[in-house]
C-alpha cells in the first residue's frame, strides 16, 4: 500500500478545479479530439475490427457493424460524464483509440482516466504513450490532485501500464462488479499532484526525440524513469 500523505493537512488556498473542457489535446506524436460519432465512429471501428480480444475486459463490444459502434459512441457522448476523446496518431493521420476522463469530482480534487481502448494499430506505439501523458498533463494543469485508473485486476496488460505511467497499486477491491456476466476484482492505482512535476519529468525525457534511436527503438524504458517516482511514494518498492 501506498503510504499516507499527511491526510489531515490544511488545503490553504485550494480552488476545486474546472470540469473537462478542452476540445482538443495537441501532442508531437498524436491528437485528441473530443469523440464525434459523426467524425469519428467509421474510422475507429474500422481500426477496432482488427482483433476482438481487445474488449475483453471491456463492459460493451465487440460491435459487429460501424452503425452499432456509431449508436455506441452516440450514446456515451450524451452526457458530462464520462468525456470521451478519439486518438490521431499524427503518423498514420487515422483515428485508432479512445479514451475518457470519468468519474469528476472537481470538489475533491480527483480525476479518473478510463473506457481506454487502444487498436492494434495504436498499442504499443509512442503515440498512445503521448495520448495517456496529454490527458495526464491536463489534468494536473487544470487543479486536479488525484489522477486514477481502474481496472480489472485479472488484466495484467493493463495493471502493468498503470505502473508504467507512474501510478502507484492501491489495492484491489474484491467482487466490485459483474462485467458480461463475469466477477471483476477491481486494481485500482493513482498518482497525486505532488508526484506530478516528476512524472512530467520522466514522460517529457521519455517523449524526447533523442531518446529513440534510429530505427526507433527507446534507449530509456519509460518505466525505469516512472518507477522512481512510484518508489518514492511507496516505500514497499
Amino acid at each position: 500500500m501506498t503510504k499516507s500523505s499527511n491526510d489531515a493537512r490544511p488545503l490553504s488556498g485550494w480552488v476545486a478545479p474546472r470540469r473537462p473542457d478542452a476540445e482538443c489535446l495537441e501532442g508531437a506524436y498524436v491528437r485528441l479530439e473530443r469523440l464525434a460519432p459523426d467524425q469519428h465512429a467509421a474510422d475507429l471501428h474500422r481500426a477496432n475490427s482488427a482483433s476482438d480480444a481487445i474488449w475483453d475486459y471491456l463492459p460493451y463490444g465487440p460491435f459487429a457493424s460501424a452503425a452499432s459502434y456509431h449508436r455506441w459512441a452516440r450514446d456515451v457522448t450524451q452526457g458530462d460524464d464520462p468525456v470521451f476523446y478519439a486518438i490521431q496518431p499524427r503518423a498514420t493521420g487515422h483515428f485508432s483509440g479512445v479514451a475518457s476522463y470519468l468519474r469528476i469530482s472537481p470538489e475533491a480534487g480527483s480525476i479518473e482516466i478510463g473506457h481506454i481502448n487502444f487498436s492494434p494499430e495504436l498499442q504499443r506505439s509512442v503515440a498512445a504513450t503521448e495520448a495517456i501523458f496529454l490527458m495526464m498533463q491536463w489534468a494536473f494543469d487544470a487543479g486536479y490532485r488525484r489522477f486514477e485508473w481502474k481496472c480489472d485486476a485479472s488484466n495484467l496488460g493493463s495493471r502493468r501500464a498503470a505502473q508504467r505511467y507512474g501510478f502507484s497499486f492501491e489495492g484491489v477491491f474484491r467482487q466490485a462488479a459483474v462485467v458480461k456476466g463475469r466477477n471483476r476484482d477491481t486494481a485500482w492505482f493513482a498518482c497525486i499532484d505532488a508526484e506530478w512535476p516528476a512524472l512530467k519529468e520522466a514522460f517529457t525525457a521519455w517523449l524526447s526525440p533523442s531518446n529513440f534511436d534510429v530505427d526507433g527503438k527507446q534507449i530509456e524504458r519509460l518505466g525505469a524513469l516512472t518507477g522512481l517516482v512510484r518508489a518514492a511514494s511507496d516505500p514497499a518498492l
